[in-house]
């Protein structure tokens, strides 16, 4: 399974963004599906998951502001992000998990930016 991100950018503070992430090869073995992020300095960090079904979950942080959607006909996971925050800033990366083996799969991640 490959992952491709993409839809980062550089954004005012308050503004809006929207990840999308493709699965190709395998996708069909794919349950879960989500986003994570990585600021400078700092661990990676889940900012939402979504199940092949309508379980959903986010950060505390996010909550609100972001949503997560999923278009399993085309194997994709999208991240709307509105009122975005400078602290927002990290890259993001998409996450996959095989149904069968449990194994997780990470896209290259996208850089988004938010300016004060």
């Amino acid at each position: 399974v490959q992952l491709q991100a993409s839809g980062g950018g550089l954004v005012q503070a308050g503004g809006s963004l929207r990840l999308s992430c493709a699965a190709s090869g395998s996708a069909f073995s794919i349950s879960g599906m989500g986003w994570y992020r990585q600021a400078p300095g700092k661990q990676r960090e889940l900012v939402a998951l979504i199940s092949s079904g309508t379980s959903i979950m986010y950060a505390d942080s996010v909550k609100g502001r972001f949503t997560i959607s999923r278009d399993n006909a085309n194997n994709t996971v999208y991240l709307q992000m509105n009122s975005l925050k400078p602290e927002d800033t990290a890259v993001y990366y998409c996450r996959a998990r095989n149904a069968r083996t449990g194994y997780v799969y990470w896209g290259q991640g996208t850089q988004v930016t938010v300016s004060s």
